[in-house]
């Protein structure tokens, strides 16, 4: 990834879906910035905004008010600069692994052929499929599967890379295989990630800073710096007492949210009337 820029700032941002005479305000007055290099975590409640904020920031959509700036300039629509990785897998089903990681490249022209697959094949290797880059996805599994998204994702260098809940769905040891894999490779790159995930441990462990979302409609909770040492072990990051007080912190932040929007929503029961 891009060793320089991906400092952003999303600056009172807001949002609504639906008709305009009857609109679901999803964001509002959302502010935080990120710094180039650093992976930041978004987490929430469920269906709180957390897809939404990370189409604004890719550009797919533009908000009704406020402004996401990278890099000094405004963020109006797509662009190579921002590269998403979808919760679904989006690779294409006709190609080999190999050709999925060199697609981007090769579209927009960049280098030659021949240099496109020198790099592909090395991020293969980096993520361990090198032996199955003449493989098409319906043979490999869920895993191998976003391995190759994650390699194809790389090859692009994108100034920031966002991530939404790219490890949903996997079992437990692939999911924490697919972290580790992440990690090394961003470690070698230095690029700037947001990354979406639902996971208070994936959080903590990945971030570098925690953004928690409220919602209905969503705004910026809380900023939670993630102040762990780097290379992470697990185990032993797994054990540390700052570890488990970050993870009460976010536990607590997010267990409010949750019985705040409980307590919004709770009818209270009918009273019953007793006949004369």
């Amino acid at each position: 990834m891009a060793s320089i820029g991906g400092n952003l700032n999303v600056d009172s941002v807001s949002k609504s879906v639906g008709p305009e005479s009857a609109p679901n305000m999803v964001l509002q007055d959302c502010s935080f910035g990120v710094e180039a290099g650093k992976f930041t975590v978004v987490i929430g409640p469920s269906g709180c905004g957390k897809t939404t904020l990370i189409n604004l920031i890719a550009g797919y959509e533009l908000p009704d008010r406020g402004t996401i700036v990278l890099d000094g300039v405004p963020v109006s629509g797509p662009g190579p600069d921002r590269l998403l990785v979808f919760q679904e897998t989006a690779l294409f089903p006709w190609m080999t692994a190999l050709d999925n990681v060199m697609y981007g490249p090769l579209v927009r022209g960049e280098l030659g052929k021949a240099r496109m697959r020198e790099m592909a094949l090395e991020l293969l290797e980096k993520v361990g499929l090198a032996q199955f880059a003449d493989k098409y996805p319906m043979q490999l599994s869920g895993g191998m599967q976003r391995r190759c998204e994650l390699a194809r994702a790389l090859i692009n260098d994108p100034t920031l890379l966002l991530m939404d809940e790219p490890f949903r769905g996997l079992d437990h040891l692939t999911r924490e295989l697919m972290q580790e894999y992440l990690l090394s490779l961003l470690e070698e790159r230095h690029g700037t990630v947001i990354f979406v995930t639902s996971e208070i441990d994936e959080a903590i462990y990945l971030g570098d800073q925690i953004i928690v979302l409220g919602s209905n409609p969503a705004r910026v909770k809380s900023v939670i710096d993630v102040d762990l040492p780097r290379p992470r072990v697990r185990r032993e990051i797994l054990a540390s007492e700052r570890y488990a007080a970050l993870k009460q912190r976010t536990i607590t932040l997010l267990h409010e949210e949750a019985a705040s929007a409980f307590a919004r929503v709770r009818v209270p029961a009918a009273r019953t009337k007793v006949a004369p």
